[in-house]
């Protein structure tokens, strides 16, 4: 029995924020399929400005976010977690609810820098969490955990593009903020912050300056390289994501667009929900860094054949076996970072990843937007493939000088002795 099946708090707990992940994601993901056709709306704009703007109407949300992550992380550290979760979700809902009256490109791209501020009610509920498991279960509950975002994700589109056809994209996005301002109260008045005794270690209950966080991942560097290497996933993930309907539509054409942008979208989601708890229980069995290597490499190759589909039914089988290769990613990172960061510093750690994740999704959607622009969406899925077979040659690199290459001499050494 874990302490997650002893603890009927932190079970609860690990329930409400599944659900209430579950409401954020597909709030979230629900305006995707639609933000580049919703500009459209707004003028008679050139497919170029359209493109152009997709990509930084998305990408400004990741701006702000990527300034205060650490600082959300830190201030939960320090006061709780429960109130940020519960401010995030309220700042969500008021700029997803203020989108829906908005009448130019610049009042979008100001509401969604805003939400930027408060965005972050994911990475800080895996922190929540993260800070209540122990580590050699870390993988499958934040893998548990991830599938509730992953549910959203692959319910919302799919959702949000049968709304936006049938009530308009406006009236869409002030029914989606509903749900956001739902996972805020179901965390207001389910969630309950627990202190628990994971560990002996006094280092996981030290108090640590800003500078000594930074110390503790500069000086191991697998954790370092972790946490760096987010940027470029998250740079490939998203170089794709606010050009997607346009991918559609010239493969597909007009007929249903947000509909079947939705599917596009969802389908990833599909194959994620499939897999991500099963990559996390992997990691704990096997290491986290060796299947996340793996996943870094097998996400690139699937990515690959993007850039030749010609059917919208090619383009959903390839986005299921990327959501399938690219599901454990989040998890395993996360379940690396609870296994080498002490507990008290476990909120503003992931904070910095989270910021540099967020710093991926500002290049990656201006990036895909500039390549769709100029060279077609072709090259936006070379380049993504690219990004993440790299990542995957860092990643191995570095496992292999710092932990691989290390433990075997360990291991030898100890052997002779």
């Amino acid at each position: 029995m874990t302490i997650i099946d002893n603890h009927p708090i932190v079970k609860r707990n690990l329930a409400i924020m599944w659900f209430a992940n579950f409401f954020i994601a597909g709030s979230m993901t629900m305006v995707l399929p639609f933000i580049s056709l919703y500009i459209e709306t707004m003028g008679n704009f050139s497919d170029s400005y359209v493109q152009n703007w997709s990509g930084w109407i998305f990408a400004i949300t990741f701006v702000t976010a990527f300034i205060f992550s650490p600082i959300w992380g830190r201030i939960g550290d320090k006061y709780g977690r429960k109130k940020i979760l519960i401010f995030s979700a309220v700042g969500i809902g008021i700029s997803i609810l203020l989108m829906g009256f908005a009448t130019s490109v610049w009042q979008l791209f100001l509401l969604r820098l805003f939400m930027g501020v408060a965005t972050g009610f994911i990475p800080m509920s895996q922190a929540f969490i993260s800070t209540q498991t122990p580590k050699h279960i870390a993988g499958r509950v934040l893998g548990t955990l991830q599938t509730g975002s992953i549910t959203g994700t692959l319910m919302g589109p799919l959702l949000g593009g049968t709304l936006a056809d049938t009530f308009g994209y406006a009236n869409t996005f002030k029914w989606v903020s509903v749900t956001v301002f739902i996972s805020g109260i179901i965390v207001l008045l389910g969630v309950k912050e627990v202190k628990t005794k994971l560990s002996d270690d006094a280092n996981d209950y030290r108090t640590y300056t800003r500078k000594q966080v930074i110390q503790h991942i500069v000086n191991q560097p697998v954790l370092l390289v972790v946490i760096l290497i987010s940027t470029l996933v998250q740079i490939a993930h998203f170089s794709i994501q606010p050009i997607l309907s346009l991918f559609v539509a010239d493969i597909h054409g007009p007929e249903n667009i947000a509909l079947f942008a939705g599917i596009a979208f969802s389908a990833a989601g599909l194959g994620n929900l499939l897999m991500t708890r099963k990559w996390g229980k992997i990691g704990d069995k096997i290491g986290y860094i060796k299947v996340l290597i793996f996943l870094l490499f097998m996400a690139g190759i699937v990515y690959l054949p993007g850039a030749f589909v010609t059917s919208i039914w090619q383009l959903v089988i390839l986005r299921f076996l990327l959501g399938i290769s690219i599901g454990g990613i989040i998890p395993l990172r996360i379940a690396y970072i609870r296994q080498k960061a002490p507990l008290s510093m476990q909120g503003e750690v992931l904070g910095y990843n989270t910021s540099l994740r967020f710093l991926g999704n500002i290049i990656g959607p201006a990036l895909g937007g500039a390549l769709a622009g100029f060279f077609g969406f072709s090259a936006v899925f070379v380049v993504t493939s690219a990004l993440l077979l790299l990542s995957g040659v860092i990643m191995l690199v570095c496992w292999f000088k710092y932990e691989y290459s290390q433990n075997d001499s360990h291991s030898l050494s100890t052997h002779r002795s």
